[in-house]
């Protein structure tokens, strides 16, 4: 079972200890984010870390995640240049205008995309920043850990199923 709750970046460790103390139910407790604008990107990371909260964070913004769908993780120091790419490349490979607020995003990419090649190019990108000595997710970009979400996921689905 997954609960999703939304809180400012500042707020998500907060919320998610809290969520924890009130249903303990949930186990695995994890904040999802972008590096975007937020000034305290690797603090929050780390700090979530060390409270054992796993984190799926995407630098400079999710729509990178969602490229790696389509088979491209392109450089991008900034949200609004990946965004306006990544609405270039969906609407190429789904005919489909991009909109942020689109409840079904995550159908559209693995409908036109693939999966598994997301999970494969977003993992060699975050490996590559490993094996370079970048420690600073802040200085990672256009990478995402979101892949790991994805797997345990579909490793919880799988087992369950």
């Amino acid at each position: 079972v997954i609960k999703v709750i939304k809180a400012k970046t500042e707020h998500l460790i907060e919320e998610c200890l809290e969520g924890i103390v009130m249903e303990p139910q949930y186990r695995e407790p994890w904040i999802v984010f972008d590096r975007d604008k937020v000034m305290n990107f690797d603090k929050i990371i780390s700090e979530a870390t060390s409270k054992d909260i796993r984190t799926g964070w995407s630098n400079p913004c999710i729509e990178i995640w969602f490229s790696s769908y389509f088979g491209e993780m392109k450089f991008h120091e900034t949200s609004v240049s990946c965004n306006d790419y990544f609405s270039a490349l969906f609407r190429k490979k789904t005919n489909l205008e991009y909109s942020k607020s689109d409840k079904r995003i995550y159908e559209h990419l693995t409908r036109f995309g693939n999966e598994e090649r997301a999970i494969r190019i977003s993992k060699e990108r975050h490996r590559h920043y490993m094996e370079a000595k970048t420690i600073l997710p802040s200085e990672m970009y256009s990478c995402s850990t979101l892949y790991t979400l994805v797997e345990e996921i579909s490793t919880k689905s799988e087992s369950n199923a």
